[in-house]
């Protein structure tokens, strides 16, 4: 069964921090790239970051400056570092994971960006 859990979303005021985690059973990353993406209230699922099954990134223009996407093979976990994060960051986080057969998900982790 493909299960991907995310967590560590949570409130962090502006200039702070996050490291987001997405742990996935029954795929390998070995074998398979992941991606982030968020969505804001109101606004279209967007893409924040993605990294292939190599180990090599790839972001969106306008979150590289400030975020980190990697992984931990070992662990099935891919990470994402939030830095800097502005209130504009503020949406619900979700890893993804794109096979063949499917398009997987996980059920998202809240990010909110507020003082």
């Amino acid at each position: 069964q493909v299960q991907l859990v995310e967590s560590g979303g949570g409130l962090v005021q502006p200039g702070g921090s996050l490291r987001l985690s997405c742990v996935v059973a029954g795929y390998s990353l070995r074998d398979y790239g992941m991606g982030w993406y968020r969505q804001a209230p109101g606004k279209q699922r967007e893409l924040v970051a993605r990294i292939d099954r190599y180990g090599w990134p790839d972001y969106a223009d306008s979150m590289k400056e400030r975020f980190i996407i990697s992984r931990d093979t070992d662990k099935n976990t891919v990470y994402l570092q939030l830095s800097r994060l502005k209130p504009e960051d503020t949406a619900v986080y979700y890893c993804n994971l794109p096979t063949a057969h499917a398009d997987y998900w996980g059920q998202g982790t809240q990010v909110t960006v507020s003082s």
